[in-house]
């Protein structure tokens, strides 16, 4: 099997790693989570960055976050890798699979609105989820879109960006806003990729995650990141993926997850992100090698090349 990438560790890598060691910090907490966490953020153009331990757990703390919560409904596209529906599990909700678009592989938006428009609706609860059944009561309500046939609450969509291209965010988030469902983008694979000529931070998706590891174009041994231009969302996700704790002392306001990039990791992936123009531009041309040979060969299709999306 020909692997997604091979790490290429010939930059400051191992020099970080001995600065990790000498001074002990080699745990969740160090310069380099920070660095890198400052790093991302200037790769995807967004306000912030927040250093998790996997992409996985970037995305269940994101879903966290933006409220998902047991027994609702997370859109997710049909063709992903089993991480996107995983964190839908740990939220304790289910993904709710939609057809992908031919000419990306990512979530076909037009069939995202259709879907909805037939198979959803927008209810007004009240406080605690019930269904408000009186009007005019004073009590507090809110707007929820219901998956008609379950009864269950749909609670956001996750494009994902498949192998690194972009979903096609302008009319995702067009869709996500007309029925006030948050965005939060799987770019596991897409760090340092744009859409429409712009890194994925300004795309459009409440929070974006993104993953380091070994077969990701930049890695970090492992690891993963949410970035986003929402600082008390962020603030929340930082606070989700540390153990909820709050001071100094042991005390917890939630159930936290220990979601922890170490120092260790980060100083790889650090070190990696110095490079990245260059390992972008490697693989974008090993890919070009692969199209031209991979077009000559009968039933054979290169892979998608949407014209929105420049791939990381």
């Amino acid at each position: 099997m020909i692997p997604l990438a091979v790490p290429d560790l010939s930059g400051n890598e191992a020099l970080y790693l001995q600065e990790c060691i000498r001074s002990g910090f080699v745990s969740s907490v160090g310069p380099f989570v920070v660095r890198l966490e400052g790093m991302v953020a200037t790769i995807a153009a967004s306000a912030a960055a927040v250093a998790t331990s996997s992409g996985t757990t970037g995305l269940h703390a994101a879903l966290t976050a933006v409220g998902v919560g047991r027994d609702d409904l997370v859109i997710v596209p049909a063709l992903t890798f089993i991480a996107s529906a995983n964190a839908v599990a740990h939220c304790g909700a289910d993904p709710w699979l939609m057809e992908i678009d031919p000419v990306s592989w990512t979530l076909d938006a037009d069939r995202l609105a259709e879907t909805l428009e037939s198979s959803a609706e927008r209810r007004e609860t009240d406080g605690r989820g019930g269904e408000r059944d009186e009007p005019g009561s004073s009590k507090a309500t809110q707007e929820r879109v219901i998956h008609r046939q379950s009864g269950r609450r749909v609670a956001a969509i996750m494009p994902v960006h498949t192998l690194g291209a972009a979903a096609d965010m302008e009319k995702i988030v067009a869709v996500a806003h007309s029925w006030g469902l948050p965005v939060v983008a799987d770019g596991a694979a897409a760090l340092g990729s744009l859409y429409r000529g712009k890194p994925l931070g300004k795309s459009g998706a409440d929070l974006t995650v993104f993953s380091f590891n070994g077969n990701k174009t930049v890695t970090a041994g492992g690891g993963g990141a949410v970035a986003g231009d929402d600082l008390p969302l962020l603030a929340l996700v930082k606070h989700l993926t540390t153990t909820a704790r709050v001071g100094e002392d042991y005390d917890h306001d939630r159930v936290g997850f220990n979601y922890r990039m170490t120092n260790l990791q980060a100083a790889v992936g650090c070190a990696q992100l110095e490079r990245l123009p260059a390992l972008l531009a490697a693989k974008r041309r090993i890919r070009a090698e692969y199209d031209a040979v991979l077009s000559e060969i009968p039933g054979l299709s290169p892979f998608p090349d949407p014209a929105w999306a420049t791939g990381g």
